[in-house]
């Protein structure tokens, strides 16, 4: 670091002469740093041109695509009977649907009689049903109560791998039950679901497993097939239901409350409390924990039918609890007829639950029935989502357990089974399984039956007629859009274009935005800044080469007469100012659409196998993306480093510049203050002989 003395000889202001003779040196050095602000206006000059560009593209995208141009409205002579709709594939047609003899209806049956036992005291949908049995009609015994744990588990099978595991607690197994001295998984009690797909579950070790089935051991080990997850990771879900409850917990000083993980407890099997090394066992008795039968202490209180533990007693903290107990639960299997095959669920009820958990869990299950209680008339129904007639080997609707049959009161003998839509559509009988059906594209609805009779004398009603035509109207929006869209383009890119370009306004520098307003500043920028692409050769070139595309008449037999824009009714204002923007004479283009749809279509988005045979998007989308890879090779985009990109070479080149100069510019700034310091200390030695011979003269 160079010694810099200011002035203190000479009474000279040396950091401002410094600084003078730098702003002389610093002119070369502004000039670099302009010069990168305008390659860095350009360059995004550049990328907002390819930003239009590259939504215009996307239109292109769309217009190649038929449903453009084959947009199909329907009519029907009854839509009180029959209503349709129908997508692009379908073909300009008529269908005559003579009779429908049946709807489509979905499986239900409805309950025998109330549920509630008093009928004027209906029971109460939201409360626990261990503890609202009684409720019920009949009692508790149509519960069929069962103790143990209802549990639940999502474990990930990874890729390749065949076999998981379910995490069980100390002593806890799947409960088993014993056939003929042997014991095995109680598979009545258990669902397992691979992506939301129920498996079949085998118990037998020697069976061969396939696609949809699992072997499940008493230790909670799940075996599936091979092909289950050789694409990927699944997630399997397990409901099951364990020999008991195990919940281990830790409270300290402040806890006053514990939630055990389980409701509706029948009994508490251990207590267990491990403080400071210690561990004493507890017992419940009368909902109190204590230390022996009989005890009028107690260290807490048990909510039997939640679950929840206060606490009468502080702990020290990290003190271990261990709860080893049994719940109250039932089970009830429902299984259905679908268009997938016959699907089977098992239903585990913790005593905790309510009717509406009840509900709600058959409902958003994967067996495909909904369960609706109706308060008013204390009934419950079961309905089949899907409509039609799946039935194979068993009804559309099979209920069991006693909680359907003896508490809900469900009767399997009256199921109302499905039924398929029968109906004849142009002299063809023939059935759906849903009201709801698509033939060749076109979509119909069956609202009514009619002409149903056995006794077709008494068949009166005239055949109902679905036509299916060209929506001309929207065909004609949906070019009138792209047209619309094309000449915004042009539009921005032409007064790009012919920006006038104003030289003389530079960028500014650091000392001259100083001496400006923020108001000042932004006027001269929009000046510097202006006509940075004035007559860009990419940029004019693609404005001629769509004039091109739009008008070079397309050599292709698909496109029969409309071979041209103009003969659609589509061609250039009057104004050649405007660089050639398109106009649309709406009835031309209407009736062209009308006279010949497909024409139309091809005259836009005919493939071809050469320019001249290709359509008109087609030509335009090549233009486009052709002009897109040359701005991108010129002006990068957010993703580009400067190396991938001319301008940001240039900007690179530019840096490297900036950066010597700089150096430079340290340099000679030293140069001259080690002159100046020599200067002020020539001077004072000067100074200091005057004053040494003044003193020795005198």
């Amino acid at each position: 670091m160079v010694t810099r003395i200011s002035g203190l000889a000479s009474g000279m202001d040396t950091d401002s002469l410094v600084k003078k003779l730098m702003d002389a040196e610093r002119i070369p050095l502004n000039k670099f740093k302009q010069k990168k602000q305008t390659l860095e206006w350009q360059r995004d000059d550049y990328r907002s041109m390819n930003t239009l560009l590259l939504d215009f593209r996307s239109t292109l995208t769309q217009m190649k695509l038929s449903t453009n141009y084959r947009v199909r409205t329907t009519a029907s002579t009854d839509e009180a009977k029959v209503t349709a709709t129908a997508t692009s594939s379908a073909g300009q047609s008529s269908y005559s649907i003579s009779s429908v003899k049946q709807l489509a209806t979905a499986a239900t049956v409805v309950n025998t009689g109330g549920i509630s036992k008093d009928s004027t005291n209906k029971v109460d949908t939201s409360k626990s049903l261990f503890e609202n049995k009684e409720a019920f009609n009949p009692t508790a015994s149509g519960f069929d109560w069962k103790t143990g744990s209802v549990e639940s588990q999502t474990i990930t099978l990874g890729k390749e791998k065949t076999t998981t595991q379910l995490k069980l607690a100390s002593g806890q197994t799947i409960n088993t039950i014993d056939v003929d001295g042997k014991t095995i998984v109680d598979t009545t009690k258990m669902n397992v679901k691979v992506n939301g797909q129920n498996y079949k579950i085998i118990t037998d070790e020697t069976h061969t497993l396939t696609g949809q089935e699992v072997l499940v051991k008493p230790d909670g080990s799940l075996t599936f097939a091979d092909s289950v997850a050789k694409n990927g990771d699944i997630n399997v879900k397990v409901e099951f239901v364990a020999n008991k409850a195990v919940d281990t917990f830790t409270v300290g000083k402040d806890t006053t409350t514990t939630q055990l993980s389980k409701g509706s407890i029948n009994a508490v099997n251990s207590f267990t409390i491990t403080e400071g090394g210690t561990s004493n066992t507890y017992i419940v008795e009368d909902n109190k924990i204590k230390s022996a039968p009989g005890s009028t202490d107690s260290i807490g209180d048990i909510d039997i039918t939640t679950g929840k533990i206060t606490w009468s007693k502080p702990f020290a903290d990290d003190t271990k609890v261990e709860v080893d107990y049994t719940q109250n639960y039932f089970t009830f299997n429902l299984q259905t007829s679908t268009s997938k095959g016959d699907v089977s669920e098992n239903y585990l009820i913790q005593g905790s639950s309510s009717l509406n958990a009840v509900i709600s869990k058959v409902n958003s299950s994967n067996v495909g029935v909904s369960m609706m209680y109706d308060s008013f008339s204390d009934k419950v129904t079961l309905t089949r989502t899907e409509t039609g007639d799946f039935k194979k080997d068993v009804a559309d609707i099979t209920i069991g357990g006693s909680f359907l049959t003896d508490v809900l009161k469900f009767d399997q003998n009256d199921v109302k089974e499905g039924q398929n839509a029968k109906f004849t559509i142009n002299n063809l009988e023939t059935e759906r399984n849903s009201n709801t059906f698509t033939m060749n594209g076109v979509s119909f609805t069956l609202k009514q039956t009619f002409n149903d009779n056995a006794d077709s004398t008494l068949n009166t009603t005239p055949p109902i007629t679905v036509s299916v035509n060209n929506d001309t109207n929207q065909v004609f929006e949906n070019i009138k859009k792209f047209v619309t869209q094309y000449n915004e383009l042009i539009d921005k890119i032409q007064k790009k274009t012919s920006e006038e370009r104003y030289r003389a306004y530079t960028p500014l520098t650091d000392e001259q935005r100083e001496q400006l307003s923020d108001k000042q500043q932004e006027q001269w920028e929009e000046k510097a800044k202006s006509g940075l692409l004035r007559r860009d050769s990419t940029l004019t070139s693609l404005l001629t080469k769509m004039r091109t595309d739009f008008y070079t008449s397309v050599d292709n037999s698909e496109a029969g007469m409309y071979d041209q824009l103009a003969k659609i009714g589509i061609s250039t204002t009057a104004n050649y100012l405007e660089g050639g923007k398109l106009e649309i004479n709406e009835t031309k283009l209407k009736a062209a659409i009308e006279a010949d749809p497909q024409a139309v279509e091809k005259l836009f988005n005919a493939s071809g196998n050469g320019y001249g045979q290709q359509g008109i998007v087609q030509r335009l989308y090549d233009s486009v993306n052709n002009t897109m890879d040359k701005i991108k090779e010129r002006a990068g985009n957010a993703y580009s480093t400067n190396a991938q990109f001319t301008l940001g070479k240039e900007l690179n080149l530019l840096n490297t510049k900036i950066d010597s100069f700089e150096d430079r510019l340290l340099k000679i700034e030293d140069r001259y203050y080690k002159q100046f310091t020599a200067m002020e200390q020539a001077i004072s030695k000067a100074n200091s002989q005057s004053a040494s011979l003044m003193q020795y003269f005198s």
